[in-house]
């Protein structure tokens, strides 16, 4: 049996604009997710990784490609099996002032997953799961009659969690579930979701912009430029080793806490703008901004293929 429980294989998706003019969001995208583990996606505003996660998910239907999950291809599935199969995959949004409908209380907003899969038998089940939820993320069981509005930012999302745990789900995609945060909750936030990793045996997509964060997180790392995965390793070998142009410039702009190291390390600073994915350039995405290019990253795109072990870089001179 592989060890993969989620296998993405070509996945594609598009969105017409008009003018006859589509806008290629997510463009032939591979990679497994190990059971048990933290596989993180970075890169910067646009590259895709929201929608690459919500397509995962099928809250977006795929232009092409396919997802297994535990082997079962979920955009084959229908009705009642693509609803049981919904309890196994669930998400974090990223604004948890957004993802909380106002007018329900807490009780609801978590009960209401239990009351769609038929999970709670009775009222009192229900409040007592409820309550067994909140209490898993940190928050006071006596709370679940309040409403959104009463809770702050770092305490609602912790209601998101607790909503996406109400269905024992085995996959958990973050999608930058702390960037809407202070910078003094999103260290407690990401605490917990690798406490309810380890207690509850979960898979995470951990989606963000936070550098520093997905390092401490991610068990591997994926990096996205412009729709496509341009390289993908095991966190500490992608961080101290990155082959691909476009990681070392994200990487650079980590600031090091050594006023001495920092003073004298090399930033790399990216020429030109962020190509647009209406029209993305021929040959190798990244060609426009790469100090790298020659004629053949015009002509041929580069496949991702595996320069170490474990180690995958889209890139000619890998």
């Amino acid at each position: 049996m592989s060890d993969n429980l989620i296998e993405i294989r070509h996945l594609k998706k598009f969105f017409n604009i008009g003018k006859n003019q589509t806008l290629k969001a997510v463009n032939d995208v591979s990679f497994n997710i190990r059971k048990g583990e933290t596989l993180g996606v970075v890169g910067e505003s646009g590259c895709g990784k929201s929608t690459a996660g919500r397509t995962i998910l099928r809250l977006y239907e795929p232009t092409d490609g396919e997802v297994k999950f535990g082997g079962t291809n979920i955009y084959k599935l229908s009705g009642s099996k693509m609803k049981a199969l919904r309890r196994e995959m669930q998400m974090i949004f990223q604004d948890p002032y957004a993802s909380l409908n106002p007018r329900m209380t807490i009780q609801d907003i978590i009960g209401e997953a239990l009351d769609i899969h038929n999970l709670a038998g009775s009222k009192v089940e229900r409040k007592r799961r409820v309550e067994e939820l909140l209490d898993l993320v940190g928050l006071n069981p006596d709370h679940a009659t309040r409403y959104p509005h009463e809770f702050s930012g770092g305490q609602r999302q912790r209601i998101g969690i607790a909503r996406a745990l109400a269905v024992d789900p085995k996959f958990i995609i973050c999608d930058e579930p702390i960037s809407a945060l202070d910078v003094s909750i999103q260290a407690q936030v990401v605490n917990l979701l690798q406490e309810l990793q380890r207690k509850l045996g979960l898979t995470y997509l951990f989606i963000a912009h936070d550098l520093s964060m997905v390092k401490h997180i991610s068990d591997r790392v994926a990096v996205m430029y412009l729709g496509k995965v341009v390289e993908i390793a095991e966190s500490s070998e992608l961080y101290a080793n990155p082959t691909h142009p476009y990681t070392k410039a994200l990487l650079s702009a980590i600031p090091i806490p050594d006023p001495d190291i920092e003073a004298t390390r090399e930033r790399i600073v990216l020429s030109g703008d962020l190509p647009s994915p209406v029209n993305p350039p021929s040959g190798c995405h990244f060609r426009t901004r790469c100090p790298l290019a020659s004629e053949k990253c015009a002509t041929m795109e580069p496949p991702l293929r595996e320069t170490k072990s474990g180690h995958w870089t889209a890139c000619h001179f890998a």
